[in-house]
């Protein structure tokens, strides 16, 4: 019976934040999106195992990519070179 009700929060945890993100696409979520966004949260440090701390951990997870997406689009270009005055 333990082993059941973790199963299904497991599957709870997992499945919200999808749902979440699928409602506000207009497009339908692909299953390979979903599981390439899980990833993406894995790597971020989210444990979906940690239900004890879940709205926090997900959340700190999602901030961090945030945070590296945004590291990444700042700045200029650096691929090309300049050559003023030739």
């Amino acid at each position: 019976m333990k082993s059941l009700l973790g199963a299904a929060l497991l599957a709870a945890v997992v499945a919200v934040p999808a749902v979440s993100y699928a409602q506000s696409q207009q497009q339908p979520v692909t299953r390979a999106e979903v599981r390439a966004e899980l990833a993406q949260l894995r790597a971020a440090g989210y444990d979906p195992n940690d239900w004890m701390h879940y709205p926090q951990n997900v959340q700190a997870a999602e901030q961090k990519i945030a945070a590296e997406k945004a590291n990444t689009a700042y700045g200029p270009s650096t691929g090309s070179t300049s050559q003023s005055g030739q």
